[in-house]
């Protein structure tokens, strides 16, 4: 997690650090740019925003939308990030300044720097370390919302990893890129036009040559990931809705098909690249087997008094004393006590990073000095080590993984339509005050400015060019 790349696939994007903002230099008095329910967004939150996606295309300035209209677009997805979080406050989600910490350490960490280190990095490019932990807490919060809405409503059944596995028999994946019209649920006549319009424009500009995909998705798609070019990433069969599917068989790479009708509007869709999933090498795994020995941290028996006693079992066993016997002895592991501690065997990183941590720097046979994880005190003997082909396992992993990303992403963005149709939103635009429900969907289409001041007309705030990160749009799962 770079420091330009931090919130790249998250909600956060691109509103992070990409680019010296010069804070130093005068400002004006701090306005307000959005009411949203009983919060504001600041001018200088969505300043500091636009200025981020501005230096992220710097060498390719003719890809964004007219600065009004990527005003607009990043303002939509402050405005969602602020609900997902007030959202997630009101669920009693809590992300703690430990928590705070950790990212941010990691995020030093992958930057090849300190914290300290960190800090000084943030201010040369304009943003203070304050307004940096705010971020990272937001970005946290809204994983956790996301994942707690998932835990709630996805499931994936083993029936549907094997159809999926079925499915893959070709060994086929496909890299592909999307631009999403967007239409709002129970659209009228003239919006469908107007969005068809707009779609048939937009493939207008592409088969002519006069802009390339990337650029034409961040101009004018509605899609969330519109500021990423459309891209959609890598995706196998089962990721893919049949109907696309069946279209993708028969395409070459480079090819864009469309526009195609499904629920949320008219898309166009590019396969960019294919590759052959079977081809890949064996995936191994290190296993280990261990024992251990669990002190616990409780009311009756406080960080000391734990402490004392797993430092007395430890000096038993350098002692002499049997692994298995004090385990069975003294541990507070009721599911291994019995056992004398086994765990069988696992990979490093199942019981958390400390704990594997520890025990990959044993060799076979070896016991750890006591330590500390979110389970209490420990001490832990390696007692093999060994090479497991993962390879089958890791590819049902997945597979159940990738759909239930497509079953949550189907239904986060349901939820995202629902949370932002229920919010008042009021913009606040130069000397204006807009109120919005819901964002706009249906955009003018290149070379229609005639149809796109109707279809304004017919709208509080239209205005003409896509919105990615709207919350009624919605890309293909």
């Amino acid at each position: 997690m770079t420091i330009r790349s931090l919130f790249a696939a998250g909600l956060l994007a691109a509103f992070a650090i990409a680019a010296p903002l010069h804070a130093q230099e005068s400002q004006p008095l701090d306005g307000i740019a959005a009411v949203v329910n009983e919060d504001v967004i600041l001018q200088s939150e969505l300043d500091r925003a636009v200025a981020n996606v501005n230096a992220q295309y710097a060498n390719n300035p003719g890809q964004l939308p007219p600065p009004d209209v990527l005003r607009r677009q990043v303002l939509e997805r402050l405005v969602l990030v602020k609900l997902q979080v007030g959202r997630a406050n009101e669920n009693g989600i809590r992300v703690t300044d430990e928590e705070v910490n950790a990212a941010v350490a990691s995020v030093a960490q992958q930057n090849n720097t300190t914290v300290a280190g960190l800090q000084q990095r943030l201010a040369a490019e304009g943003l203070s370390f304050d307004e940096f932990r705010a971020s990272l807490k937001d970005e946290i919060t809204v994983q956790r919302l996301r994942q707690s809405y998932g835990q709630s409503r996805v499931r994936v059944s083993e029936a549907e990893v094997d159809a999926a596995l079925k499915a893959q028999s070709d060994g086929m994946q496909y890299h592909l890129a999307h631009i999403l019209v967007g239409l709002p649920e129970g659209a009228t006549a003239d919006q469908i036009a107007t969005a068809q319009k707009k779609v048939e424009g937009i493939k207008g500009l592409l088969e002519r040559n006069e802009m390339d995909f990337a650029a034409a998705a961040v101009r004018y798609s509605d899609s969330p990931n519109a500021l990423e070019g459309g891209d959609l990433g890598w995706r196998s069969a089962d990721e893919i809705p049949v109907a696309f599917s069946d279209i993708l068989k028969g395409m070459q790479a480079g090819q864009v098909v469309g526009p195609i009708r499904g629920p949320s509007g008219f898309q166009l869709l590019k396969l960019v690249e294919t590759r052959d999933a079977s081809q890949a090498p064996s995936q191994m795994a290190t296993e280990y087997h261990a024992r251990h020995i669990l002190v616990r941290v409780t009311d009756v028996q406080d960080a000391n008094a734990a402490k004392a006693k797993i430092d007395t079992l430890r000096a038993r066993l350098a002692g002499g004393a049997d692994f298995v016997t004090v385990a069975k002895e003294a541990s507070e592991d009721a599911n291994t006590k019995n056992d004398g501690g086994d765990l069988g065997w696992f990979t490093a990183d199942q019981f958390g990073p400390d704990f594997g941590q520890r025990l990959t720097a044993l060799q076979d046979g070896q016991v750890s000095e006591p330590f500390r994880t979110e389970a209490g005190w420990h001490i832990v003997q390696r007692v093999a080590a060994r090479q497991t082909d993962v390879t089958e396992q890791n590819r049902r992993a997945q597979v159940r993984d990738t759909i239930g990303r497509r079953k949550l992403e189907e239904e986060y963005n349901r939820y995202l339509l629902e949370l932002r149709g229920e919010a008042y939103v009021s913009f606040r635009t130069g000397n204006s005050t807009i109120d919005s429900a819901t964002p706009d969907t249906v955009m003018s289409a290149p070379g229609a400015a005639e149809e796109a001041a109707k279809a304004g007309n017919k709208r509080r705030d239209g205005i003409g060019e896509g919105q990615p990160g709207s919350a009624s749009s919605s890309q293909m799962p």
